[in-house]
């Protein structure tokens, strides 16, 4: 996916940045509306409630297997909401998709929902609770070029909400072409990975330790091992750790101290091809030119 500027505005309807948010680009129709559960009432008193929309329902999973999204769409929102608010419970905030101009028809939003539910399934941040993928129309060409637009400005929207639910964390192939692609060789791993704007992703195959030191059973990068675990992104297979998919870590250490099952530095631990270290190739520069730019303003 080609970024490009953009500027999107938010509106805070009750003025409490952690209540109900409208987000919009500037020069496009579509909205996203975060509502948190607690003030779907709120929303539900709002004239946007009334429209056809998309609807996407995020949380954490109830048995801890990590985050749950469920997808659909409907006409009458105020009653398939207050539903869901009944009925669903990992849910604890709603993002609802729509457009200002109330242009959305039913085969719009059919469309939609079949794509967005294939979308995550694809970008495989969140497990779906969804039953199926939805049904996609017989849509003219016209129709379903409004509706991928409508995707592209949507996707972004929910993003810069917090909810990366269509973002894909990038493959082996594109991530080899820019020659990015790190490596944790220590004693009986084999891990690659590469180093994002969201944290370190280790690559699906990647091979670590099966056991984890005795200092280390308490870290709190050993109950992260287990969660994973649980949530069987990571498997013990043949006396390895296996990662069954790629997993997205907050921190280049978090990743390494799961492949190595041992509390370390994966600044120093990721290196390139060349054995270039990730803090030389990304950190040590940054630093040095920090302290040029506070010399030179001293």
């Amino acid at each position: 996916m080609t970024f490009r500027p953009q500027t999107i505005q938010i509106f805070l309807p009750s003025g409490d940045p952690r209540g109900i948010r409208v987000a919009e680009i500037t020069t496009r129709i579509v909205q996203a509306i975060d509502v948190p559960r607690s003030r779907i009432s709120e929303f539900l008193e709002m004239r946007e409630s009334e429209r056809l929309s998309l609807y996407i329902l995020v949380g954490e999973a109830d048995d801890g297997s990590g985050n749950l999204a469920y997808i659909g769409q409907s006409g009458d929102l105020r009653k398939r909401l207050a539903a869901h608010n009944n009925e669903k419970d990992f849910w604890q905030r709603a993002l609802v998709l729509s457009t200002r101009t109330e242009s959305l028809t039913q085969t719009h939003a059919l469309f939609l929902e079949n794509l967005l539910i294939q979308e995550a399934k694809n970008a495989g941040r969140y497990r779906t609770d969804n039953c199926n993928g939805g049904t996609r129309p017989h849509a003219p060409a016209p129709l379903a070029a409004d509706c991928l637009e409508i995707f592209d400005t949507g996707r972004t929207l929910v993003a810069s909400l917090g909810v990366p639910l269509f973002e894909r964390l990038g493959n082996r192939e594109s991530v080899e072409k820019a020659q990015a692609l790190l490596f944790c060789k220590r004693s009986n791993t084999a891990a690659s990975g590469y180093y994002t704007d969201e944290g370190f992703v280790v690559l699906r195959g990647s091979i670590g330790k099966a056991e984890i030191g005795k200092g280390f059973q308490s870290h709190s990068f050993a109950r992260l091992r287990d969660e994973l675990l649980q949530q069987k992104k990571i498997s013990i297979q043949d006396g390895v750790l296996v990662f069954d998919q790629d997993v997205l870590f907050t921190s280049p250490s978090g990743a390494s101290a799961v492949v190595c099952g041992t509390a370390c530095n994966g600044w120093l631990d990721w290196k390139d091809q060349r054995g270039i270290t990730l803090h030389e190739l990304k950190r040590k520069d940054e630093i040095d030119q920090a302290a040029r730019i506070l010399r030179a303003a001293a």
